[in-house]
């Protein structure tokens, strides 16, 4: 006669460790399976293993250093963590995704190695509520726009597949010649190079006609472009209410490597308008 063992029957330190080597995710509806489960699946003993291996480093950089006093568990603290914690004096926010616990990155415009950026007659920095960050960088006019931001793959979560975005607005009342042509996106990672190409504005079609006879049909150069076998990004509205669009995607591995993400248009057109709030780096779904 076979005899199969329930997990119900198993000792509280084996449900943790099975636990332990899930997700947050599964260990969340654990909890719900049974009464019986509640406090090993919200143990700190199952939670401990979500978070990030160098996260004592983490809350040491954090700038809110007051809200941590009031955290009594790991999974209290996993939750914290599932919302943007600012870092390094504020020029830097960490994210953890809810379900998987992999790590987001996101550098400030100030972290950026951005053309021209010390003439405030090219760029300002300046608040805005609807930013993370103190200050967001705002392109006043420059022919050249040349931005860069460099990142170690040892602070991120290890073999994962990650996109890296260029975080932004437009300025409406004040952009133009962001869409006179694709913008040159780069991905670095050792001798590693994938290169693309990405509009930084996707305005409404009464706009993109009146720029029409100035700058020439935008439409048609999309379509050609695509037709010629150029898969050319355009900007995406994000939960935030921000505009994001794609650089590229790379993998962590296992060792620490630099990571060169930037965004490039060079063409001597004039242009202006872009609000500038930072790069992201996050995993890419699976």
């Amino acid at each position: 006669m076979n005899s199969t063992t329930s997990i119900v029957s198993l000792p509280e330190d084996c449900v943790s460790a099975i636990l332990s080597r899930t997700s947050p995710q599964d260990a969340c509806r654990f909890s719900m399976v049974s009464k019986t489960f509640v406090s090993v699946a919200n143990s700190d003993l199952v939670w401990k293993n979500f978070l990030p291996s160098d996260y004592k480093d983490i809350l040491s950089r954090a700038v809110n250093q007051f809200s941590l006093k009031f955290i009594s568990s790991c999974k209290q603290l996993f939750r914290f963590l599932c919302r943007p914690v600012l870092l390094d004096g504020g020029n830097k926010s960490l994210k953890l995704e809810k379900f998987s616990g992999k790590k987001c990155y996101m550098m400030s415009a100030t972290e950026l190695s951005i053309a021209w950026s010390i003439d405030p007659m090219f760029w300002t920095l300046k608040s805005i509520p609807e930013s993370r960050f103190s200050v967001v960088a705002e392109l006043r006019t420059v022919n050249w726009l040349e931005i860069k931001g460099r990142m170690r793959t040892n602070i991120l979560t290890p073999n994962t597949s990650y996109g890296a975005y260029l975080v932004m607005k437009v300025s409406h009342h004040r952009a133009y010649g962001l869409d006179f042509a694709p913008s040159e996106v780069t991905i670095k990672k050792g001798k590693i190079v994938k290169r693309g190409k990405a509009y930084l504005c996707d305005k409404d079609e009464n706009k993109c006609n009146m720029e029409a006879l100035f700058y020439g049909n935008r439409r048609n150069r999309l379509v050609q472009e695509q037709e010629n076998g150029e898969n050319v990004r355009v900007p995406c509205k994000r939960e935030d209410g921000w505009m994001e669009v794609e650089i590229g995607e790379f993998c962590s591995g296992e060792g620490d490597e630099e990571i060169e993400m930037s965004v490039a248009e060079v063409r001597h057109q004039l242009k202006g308008g872009l609000v500038l709030e930072g790069i992201e780096v996050r995993p890419k779904p699976t």
